[in-house]
């Protein structure tokens, strides 16, 4: 299982979910089921721009979880 780590990290800059849509352009729509972990697909440019704006890498971001 893929565990993302949106929600951490969003809370860990005090950064609300909007600031990050404004940062990033994506929709809140999108953005919000990542943060509760209600996601099913994630795309590659969606990846690059979150991380770039929390200044994260992707293994800060997403874990692989054995199930």
């Amino acid at each position: 299982m893929i565990v993302n780590h949106l929600s951490r990290l969003l809370g860990e800059r005090h950064m609300p979910i909007l600031e990050l849509q404004r940062q990033t352009g994506i929709p809140y729509s999108s953005l919000h089921p990542l943060a509760r972990g209600k996601a099913q697909r994630l795309d590659l440019a969606t990846l690059d721009r979150i991380c770039s704006a929390l200044g994260c890498g992707v293994g800060e971001l997403l874990e692989h979880v054995p199930d």
